[in-house]
């Protein structure tokens, strides 16, 4: 019991570490679906008769579809994960959505299946958006609760540091396999190996969580008397979740506008070519990697308030102007890089002080739930349905600008909602709440 209630150094870098791992492999499956949207749209939704864009479209509604499960794996989880603890819960979530990850690799195609396969890897994507849900609340509150004083926005920011690493490690496997099998073998065998690499994968976090111990803070809230724990009624609840999710909103907007959609949007509505794409598509996550770490230890020293608000207003200001560049011929692919890695970098600095501002928002008894409701429903309305809307919406009207609509629109929002942070939420002690 005292080491729960006093973790050495050795047990936060541990929860650093295990916590982490498995965001990774929920981003990397992430990444991966969203840099083959045009293989997969070719092998599962081609119907007959109908045009390419129809089948980026609908691989698109599979996409959202699996994201709006998302809420239900968080309420799910989230209230195992608040009774039981952090531990046992996140070891479940993470073997299931591993698993789901593992088996969309070996769905038979359209040409093999007819309209079953198509509907096959939709109900997987059900399935993987459940468990998925589940695993950001347990993740972050794990992480947090084991920050040292002072350090919960740094400790919060490894979290989305793991984001950053499991899309550039998608779009990596990507290019590594188009560069060794070519497009043709990707497109028809090669992209079943993206999915398969999360077993592996999942075999690594599983050994880091196993060995974890339970979080002093849970532990501390466990024992406590029942008449000194404090939670939020339901209509409580609900407004934070809510206030939640307008803080999130352009996180979730332009982390999939600029980190996933663009290699999509470059080569559908650009007409790029697709290492091209994906080339500018790892520059601008690793401008989002770099400036995650630096935004988190800064948003410790000077507020979660004064960071998130700046980050926002520089994707209000930036999002036309970087869709220019990207859009003008005469652009050279050194201009277009330093664009995507600002971008990027705008984004990083909202992912980093993010995890921890959304644990500060929630009492330790329902910190699993709350957190995870409002990143998991953020993320299904605004990043589940980025690719969906701004395709359809590109169609519909012919306006290639709509990427920086979406990002400013969202931002706006973003900017009322975080106007409502306190300044000192970052010297609180989570156990206070």
């Amino acid at each position: 019991m005292h080491q729960a209630h006093n973790p050495s150094p050795l047990s936060h870098k541990k929860a650093l570490l295990a916590g982490a791992v498995g965001n990774f492999i929920e981003w990397y499956e992430f990444a991966v679906y969203g840099f083959l949207a045009t293989v997969i749209a070719e092998n599962f939704f081609r119907l007959q008769g109908e045009s390419a864009m129809t089948g980026l479209i609908l691989t698109y509604a599979s996409f959202a579809v699996a994201f709006f499960f998302r809420p239900l794996g968080a309420a799910l989880f989230g209230r195992l994960g608040d009774r039981i603890g952090r531990k046992p819960t996140l070891i479940l979530v993470l073997v299931l959505m591993t698993i789901a990850t593992a088996l969309i690799g070996l769905v038979p195609t359209y040409a093999h299946l007819g309209i079953t396969a198509p509907i096959l890897l939709t109900l997987l994507r059900i399935l993987q958006g459940l468990f998925a849900g589940g695993e950001y609340g347990g993740a972050v509150a794990l992480m947090t609760e084991f920050a040292p004083r002072g350090k919960r926005g740094l400790y919060g920011a490894w979290q989305s540091l793991t984001v950053a690493l499991g899309l550039l490690a998608g779009v990596g496997v990507v290019a590594l396999l188009t560069a060794v099998l070519g497009q043709d073998a990707l497109r028809q065998w090669g992209w079943r190996i993206a999915f398969f690499l999360a077993l592996p994968m999942g075999a690594v976090a599983l050994w880091l969580r196993l060995s974890l111990a339970e979080t002093p803070v849970f532990m501390r809230a466990r024992a406590a008397s029942p008449a000194t724990v404090v939670t939020p009624g339901p209509g409580a609840m609900s407004y934070i979740i809510a206030l939640g999710i307008g803080r999130l909103m352009a996180w979730s907007a332009a982390g999939y506008t600029f980190l996933v959609i663009m290699p999509t949007y470059l080569q559908s509505a650009l007409h790029t070519q697709l290492q091209t794409a994906l080339l500018i598509a790892v520059i601008s996550n690793a401008g989002f990697a770099l400036t995650i770490i630096p935004a988190g230890m800064l948003s410790d020293r000077i507020g979660r308030r004064r960071v998130l608000m700046t980050a926002t207003l520089l994707l209000l200001v930036l999002s036309f102007p970087l869709l220019r560049i990207l859009q003008d011929p005469a652009s050279t692919l050194l201009i277009k890089g330093l664009a995507v890695l600002l971008a990027g970098g705008a984004v990083g600095l909202l992912a980093g002080p993010g995890p921890a501002m959304l644990a500060e928002m929630f009492p330790t008894r329902v910190r699993y739930t709350g957190l995870g409701l409002a990143y998991s429903l953020s993320n299904a309305v605004f990043s589940g349905c980025a690719g969906l809307t701004i395709t359809w919406l590109i169609k519909q009207t012919g306006n290639l600008d709509i990427p920086a609509w979406y990002v400013v629109i969202t931002a706006i929002i973003s900017l009322f909602a975080l106007m409502t942070l306190n300044k000192d939420d970052h010297l609180r002690d989570l156990g206070d709440n």
